[in-house]
Parts: C-alpha cells; sequence; structure tokens
C-alpha cells in the first residue's frame, strides 16, 4: 500500500499532520474508519512530501504542538490494522527528524529542506543531514520452552517484554545481543539465531530481532534499566507488549513452536 518515492512534483494530495509523536484524525463522515490521512487538499510551502499511500500522494504536515484531539502514535498502531503501519511509521520518524534538524548541526545556520530527497542543507557550510536512524537490537532470550522476559521501570504496570539495546560504535548486532543481554540480567547466552527487523519511530530506531538461547539461567538485573526479570512458561505469562511490535512478535513465534 505504500510506495517510498517523493511525491516532489505533486500540488495537491492526502496529508497527515504530526507533532511530537502524535498524529492528528482526520475528520469522519458516515461509518468511514478512524484515519491519520486528512481529505485531499492543495499543499502548501509548510508541506514535505512524503510518500505514496493507495497510490495517493500524501505529504506531511508538522505543528508545534499537538491538538486535543491528536492521537499518540503507538495508540494509532494499536487500532489501525497492520497494513498501516509502514505509513505510520515513516510519518513519524519523518516528522521527528525534520523537527530535530531546522538547524545545521555542523556551523548551527538554518538548513534547508531539499525537495527531492529526504535531506536538510546547510548553504552556509554545505553540510547535509538525513534521516537519523539508530539500529537496535532485541532478543528473546530462551531455556527451552522457557523465555526470559524483563520489566522497564517504564513499563505499564505487569508488562513484561524482551531484552533491547542500542548497538554501540564499532559493535556488531551479534556482539550487541551478548553485551546487552548480559548487562541487563546477568546471562550468558549462544545460538544466536536472526529473525527479522522492524523500524520503531520513537523516535527514529531500527530494531533487529534476534532468538538466543541462555547458557546461564541464574539472573541478575542492572537495577536501572530493568526492574525485574523472570522465567516465563508458555502456561503462566505476564501481559505482554502490543501485538504490532516486534517483541511481541518474537514471543508469539516462540510459543507457536511449543503448542
Amino acid at each position: 500500500m505504500l510506495r517510498r518515492e517523493i511525491p516532489h512534483d505533486a500540488r495537491e494530495g492526502r496529508v497527515v499532520y504530526v507533532s511530537r509523536s502524535h498524529l492528528a484524525p482526520a475528520p469522519l463522515a458516515g461509518d468511514q474508519m478512524l484515519t491519520p490521512l486528512q481529505p485531499l487538499q492543495p499543499w502548501t510551502e509548510q508541506m514535505q512530501p512524503l510518500c505514496y499511500w493507495d497510490d495517493e500522494p500524501v505529504a506531511l504536515l508538522i505543528e508545534k504542538e499537538p491538538g486535543a484531539d491528536w492521537i499518540d502514535g503507538r495508540q494509532w498502531m494499536a487500532e489501525l490494522p497492520a497494513s498501516w503501519f509502514s505509513l505510520l511509521s515513516t510519518a513519524l520518524q519523518v516528522g521527528a527528524w525534520f523537527e530535530n534538524h531546522r538547524f545545521c548541526g555542523r556551523c548551527g545556520a538554518q538548513a534547508t529542506k531539499l525537495a527531492a530527497e529526504f535531506a536538510m542543507h546547510c548553504h552556509a557550510c554545505g553540510h547535509r543531514n538525513y534521516p537519523r536512524i539508530s539500529p537496535c537490537i532485541i532478543t528473546l532470550v530462551t531455556s527451552g520452552e522457557a523465555m526470559l522476559l524483563a520489566r522497564s521501570p517504564r513499563f505499564a504496570p505487569g508488562r513484561y517484554s524482551t531484552l533491547a539495546g542500542f548497538i554501540e560504535p564499532g559493535e556488531s548486532a551479534e556482539e550487541a545481543v551478548h553485551r546487552e543481554v548480559f548487562e541487563e540480567v546477568g546471562v550468558h547466552v549462544d545460538q544466536l539465531r536472526y529473525y527479522q527487523s522492524q523500524a520503531w519511530p520513537f523516535p527514529h530506531s531500527l530494531m533487529f530481532g534476534f532468538f538466543a538461547e541462555a547458557t546461564t539461567r541464574r539472573i541478575q538485573i542492572d537495577g536501572v534499566e530493568i526492574s525485574d526479570a523472570a522465567w516465563f512458561s508458555p502456561r503462566q505469562l505476564p501481559s505482554l507488549p502490543p501485538p504490532y511490535s516486534i517483541s511481541r512478535e518474537l514471543i508469539e513465534t516462540h510459543l507457536a513452536r511449543w503448542r
């Protein structure tokens, strides 16, 4: 449904309003599904051409503050069909990038957005800035059928998830899995298996999903990023991450193996 081609020659089309990880809902007509795609309208200079959706050109309009009825990106992803994830993710990530990179990171001069690509160009020093993507690993650690799940202090009460962390400079994804798992819960792993990746626009991560088998089961949490961790049986599970997340996909894939 999404075509990653910037419609820079379009003069009208659909629009997505974004601000600080929130998207504005379009006005509802009859039994129309709630959507962030605003009706067909002329585009202004303030709008950024974004992509094509069902062959319709789509632009992005970044607002300083979300309106009272605007909906958080995570809620949009929970309520819309999975096919909408690519559009929501692209709009949120590009919106965050434009909002945070209006000035050159090298010399501080005001940057200018380019029409043919996602790029901010500084005419003062020539520096060109592209959307930031931060690679992360996210790993389901298992021991037979048991899963090692953990809680961040920021999670909703009772929710547990897989282990994740940013890949450091000069580090491979596999090295990051070993390091992050040991740093957060004190467990060594082997038998790493890459599963799939997912763009995570909060605000600009790219998650590389792995399975890993524990070689030790003793848990020692770091007490900072992790407030609790435990081994869970497929027959006794805590509250899990939302269905649209790669974390939940890792868990469901493992559970399907043991059903």
